[in-house]
């Protein structure tokens, strides 16, 4: 009887794992409404009845963004916060701007895949896969090529041209989330140990200590 009982609950902690994922919608759209105060997994639903074509409307990404910047980089993410017909949709996008040499540093997306589209310029692009392999793929990308960057794995886009470029991203996520690895690590609120950073990547403090003065 005890090995049946903890069958089944091993069962059901697997079929629990198994459906733990954002829902199917169960409407034709869901707009978010920025106004509810109510707190939710995601954005509470707008009202059918007062939702207009403005609501699945988003207009400026013709429009480059500001890369006068150390990194020479700037993004625009058409999220359902900037967007909210987006809402339940499991979709976003973005415009990556780059300035000559202009660098999206690593980063992950926890909660989305990334595919990006060179609309103008040359990029050197690549992923990390987990341990233990941490096995880089890499490509340099010209205008037209569209390369794919796995849920919450490591990536960046690197301008290697002398001109400025562009690209459009699409992610799989209405709220892909963003973690970059060097702010994570070296500026995150409050400090991580100068001795844990010096020892996990065999550094001097000191050298630590200037790293977070840098970013």
């Amino acid at each position: 009887m005890a090995s049946r009982v903890l069958l089944f609950a091993l069962l059901a902690l697997v079929l629990s794992q198994a459906i733990a994922s954002d829902p199917s919608p169960l409407q034709d759209f869901c707009v978010a409404d920025m106004n509810s105060p109510v707190f939710v997994n995601g954005l509470v639903c707008k009202n059918p009845n007062f939702t207009t074509p403005e609501d699945f409307f988003f207009k400026g990404l013709d429009q480059p963004g500001n890369t006068m910047n150390k990194l020479g980089f700037n993004a625009n993410l058409v999220n359902a916060m900037a967007l909210p017909g987006l809402n339940t949709l499991g979709i976003s996008l973005a415009r990556l701007d780059f300035a000559p040499y202009g660098l999206n540093p690593p980063h992950t997306h926890p909660r989305a895949t990334e595919v990006f589209t060179v609309v103008e310029g040359t990029f050197y692009v690549g992923f990390v896969t987990s341990n233990p392999d941490n096995k880089l793929f890499s490509k340099v990308l010209n205008k037209g090529d569209v390369f794919v960057f796995p849920e919450g794995l490591i990536h960046f886009q690197f301008n290697v041209g002398k001109t400025s470029g562009f690209g459009i991203s699409g992610l799989s996520s209405q709220n892909p989330g963003l973690i970059t690895i060097a702010n994570a690590v070296f500026k995150s609120n409050p400090p991580i140990s100068d001795d844990i950073l010096a020892k996990a990547f065999q550094l001097d403090k000191k050298i630590v200590d200037w790293i977070q003065t840098q970013l």
